[in-house]
């Protein structure tokens, strides 16, 4: 309750680019806040053209608008926490960061680096690169890289078996934010991500057997809205990453019988989750 006594939303606030096909992206965002509990306001960083298949084009928002769109929110609505997507540009990255920097309160900002679809199409940069991990990731609470694109981040290759020591460099690399590494990309029957709490100096593994299935688009997305959703309702770190990955498991594995598009299909984000 407020001070008007009137009953209070979890706010999550999407940054991030559109994706018309409904997979990825703001539409994944909002479909995923929604469905942990949470109230979802968005910013559009860039609209593309895309679909199961792969992405045609890519046609930026003007920054000065990306800003707008953020002040707007935050001025009037405000949040308990952000979700952080699709970053095209070095330029972009820093107006986000600039703008951010005046709403030093907001502690929860979940990053997800996007740099490559599922389809394998470039999304960021390569100039942002750096731009992304000496700027924007310092002032996150937490990231949730892939394998491919921590070993950009960290300028290594990463197997398997050095997983938990690559989550612990890179977050040390990184500016000390917290870090959720994912192993969807290994071949591995079971998958084992990691997540290493850099405020508890904590290292957790978390198990789930591969759903074989090619319904696997927006699943960064996915996971890294419902981190921020269990942020927002007041979880722990450690119980937001649990929750996360137990959510986009279950979405996983509930959206594999579906048949939708010609290539990556989405996940079921309305799987009707309850965090555990």
């Amino acid at each position: 309750m407020n001070k008007t006594g009137k009953k209070h939303y979890r706010r999550v606030l999407s940054i991030a680019g559109s994706d018309p096909s409904g997979g990825a992206g703001i539409q994944a965002d909002i479909k995923t806040i929604s469905a942990c509990g949470c109230f979802a306001t968005t910013a559009i960083t860039a609209i593309v053209d895309e679909n199961t298949i792969g992405v045609t084009d890519v046609h930026p928002v003007p920054i000065q608008f990306v800003k707008g769109q953020i002040r707007s929110v935050l001025d009037d609505i405000g949040t308990d926490a952000i979700k952080i997507g699709m970053l095209q540009s070095a330029e972009l990255v820093r107006a986000v960061k600039d703008t951010l920097s005046y709403y030093p309160d907001i502690r929860n900002i979940v990053l997800d680096p996007v740099m490559v679809a599922t389809s394998g199409d470039p999304l960021l940069e390569k100039s942002a690169v750096e731009t992304l991990k000496h700027d924007l990731i310092p002032v996150s609470r937490i990231i949730t890289p892939n394998l491919p694109e921590a070993e950009i981040l960290l300028g290594e290759k990463i197997s398997a078996d050095k997983m938990a020591d690559a989550a612990r460099r890179l977050s040390d690399a990184c500016g000390g934010v917290s870090v959720f590494l994912k192993a969807g990309h290994l071949s591995e029957r079971i998958l084992v991500d990691y997540f290493y709490d850099a405020e508890d100096r904590e290292l957790l593994s978390m198990s789930s057997e591969r759903v074989f299935t090619r319904n696997t688009h927006g699943t960064g997305c996915t996971l890294s809205s419902a981190l921020a959703s269990f942020l927002a309702l007041g979880m722990t770190l450690k119980e937001a990453a649990i929750n996360a990955k137990k959510y986009i498991s279950n979405a996983i594995e509930s959206g594999a019988g579906y048949e939708i598009g010609h290539g990556h299909g989405p996940v079921n984000h309305f799987f009707s989750p309850k965090p555990i």
